[in-house]
């Protein structure tokens, strides 16, 4: 059943959104996640219902209440966006003061005993307070917690929210229906963190670009001497089992410097002239237009990842390349992860992405073909 065919008019509705959002001194960074939740809160709201919104914050210390992880800035930002007053719940049971056509944001859902474990009993503490539990939390979605899946069991009307609905449907466009030839490009730390994803991958897309410390491990894995650069040494198997039965293209030219910091200077190499006290920290120039040609050609894109250490700026120029190459694309261009997301924000192509993912993981475990739980669920 989906949210608009369901009869939720006048009830006690929670909503399990995924509001943990990038916190500076207290203040919110970005509220993308918070704006990203308010289609299923305003319908809800339409319906004049009592309404409680239920999330977490980072990670504290669970079954403890610390200042520093209240959602109190949220409640405060969700008022401002909803032109509505909305009253930050301390305990579960306070929701049911809720008049109909109010708002509550339930304090964050770690502060609760249970919650990570999944507990029963905290779920159906939970679902005595409501008639109708929307998920909508798809960031969320890969733990079995008490408020995405527990929570589910003791609920008669459970229905997915409109942003789960958009994630669920970008993803399978692209796993299911994608246009061919399929791109993805790939970045990261580590290829253990990603073998899964490379692996799904390989089986669905025609090529695949890899950056970060992930294009180290696929360097070295061909052959080439990578100085200094990080990589995983218990990763070369694999990776060469990849290389061996997958388009994964090794860089033609990097950018490479003697130290790992901000001041560091950015040197030119081909990829057989790295010098044994380098680091690899971003693609080349030649690199990057000649995967940027073919990005621009095809049919669908799949990014998750940087193609280099982007947070220094001379380092940051196979990133952007990319990115801006993945925005002139005509091509389906899906866009998830926290770095990635990041990226996008700084080289401002977030307008021509077709569609950028809330979730980091659950977006990853599900490109993997993992069942999420709070997918399940529904």
């Amino acid at each position: 059943m989906r949210l608009e065919e369901a009869d939720i008019a006048e009830k006690r509705v929670f909503i399990r959104a995924d509001l943990n959002v990038p916190m500076q001194d207290g203040q919110i960074s970005n509220d993308a996640r918070i704006r990203a939740s308010l289609p299923t809160i305003s319908k809800v709201l339409e319906k004049n219902c009592a309404v409680t919104v239920l999330s977490h914050l980072g990670r504290p210390e669970e079954g403890k209440f610390d200042e520093a992880f209240s959602l109190a800035p949220i409640a405060q930002r969700l008022s401002e966006l909803l032109s509505v007053p909305v009253i930050l719940l301390k305990d579960i049971e306070q929701s049911k003061t809720l008049s109909k056509g109010q708002i509550g944001l339930m304090e964050n859902v770690r502060f609760f005993a249970g919650e990570k474990g999944n507990s029963d009993e905290l779920g159906r503490r939970m679902a005595a307070c409501c008639d109708v539990f929307i998920m909508d939390a798809f960031g969320s979605a890969h733990r079995a917690h008490a408020s995405t899946n527990s929570i589910a069991k003791h609920v008669e009307v459970v229905v997915p929210g409109f942003l789960m609905e958009s994630e669920l449907k970008a993803l399978n466009g692209v796993v299911q229906n994608a246009k061919t030839p399929v791109v993805a490009v790939l970045g990261g730390a580590k290829v253990s963190s990603k073998l899964t994803l490379l692996e799904r991958f390989s089986e669905i897309s025609d090529k695949i670009f890899v950056g970060g410390g992930i294009a180290n491990t696929f360097i070295a894995a061909s052959g080439r001497g990578i100085g200094k650069s990080l990589y995983e040494e218990t990763m070369l198997d694999a990776a060469k089992k990849l290389l061996s039965k997958t388009d994964i293209p090794i860089p033609k030219d990097v950018m490479v410097a003697k130290s790992f910091d901000s001041s560091a200077t950015a040197i030119l190499r081909l990829i057989d002239e790295v010098h044994e006290d380098e680091m690899i920290l971003d693609i080349g120039p030649v690199t990057a237009r000649e995967w940027s040609s073919t990005i621009e050609e095809s049919g669908t894109i799949i990014w998750n990842g940087p193609m280099g250490v982007f947070e220094f700026d001379q380092f940051g120029e196979g990133t952007r390349e990319i990115a801006e190459a993945i925005a002139r694309s005509s091509a389906y261009s899906l866009a998830g992860g926290g770095d990635t997301i990041a990226a996008i924000d700084k080289y401002e192509v977030s307008d021509n992405v077709s569609y950028i993912s809330t979730g980091g993981g659950a977006f990853m475990e599900y490109l993997e073909g993992k069942k999420l739980p709070g997918v399940d669920i529904l």
